[in-house]
């Protein structure tokens, strides 16, 4: 009876190393999963809604990561639905629909300066750029502006 005790332990023994072997092995990887990419929102101070031809119209930004991540790149571009006007950032270039310009800052000022008397929609979109990766992730938001008179 004890022999037979002493058997049933040391196969159990074996096999519980053997069962902590596999484990250990397959649960390793020589892939290192390394976060670059962290969820964003982009928070806009509160703007005029009204806007007549000629006016400007200041647009102040913060992009606030979930994360941090030294390299992360964001770019900024937009796309105009009604209206006629300029978008442009305060200390950069003028925007053009749809073309991609590279974010110096976290924190950074639109002047969008209406060039006719009609109501003014646009798409304003901020991407997070992964470096060597082919994905992205954004954040994509709509100003309106109601036209007014001058005399106002």
């Amino acid at each position: 009876m004890k022999k037979t005790n002493k058997n049933s332990l040391g196969i159990i023994a074996i096999l519980s190393l053997v069962i902590a072997a596999v484990c250990s092995l397959t649960a390793c990887s020589d892939d290192l999963d390394v976060q670059q990419s962290y969820p964003f929102t982009v928070e806009v101070m509160p703007y005029a809604d009204k806007i007549a031809k000629g006016q400007t119209v200041e647009l102040r930004f913060e992009i606030k990561p979930e994360g941090n991540y030294a390299n992360t790149l964001y770019t900024i571009r937009y796309f105009q639905y009604d209206g006629e006007g300029s978008l442009k950032l305060v200390d950069g270039p003028v925007l053009v629909n749809n073309d991609r310009v590279l974010l110096e800052s976290k924190t950074f000022r639109l002047n969008y300066t209406a060039k006719s008397a009609d109501s003014h929609k646009f798409l304003v979109v901020v991407e997070d750029l992964c470096n060597g990766q082919h994905t992205s992730s954004n954040v994509a938001m709509t100003f309106m502006f109601n036209s007014a008179s001058n005399d106002e």
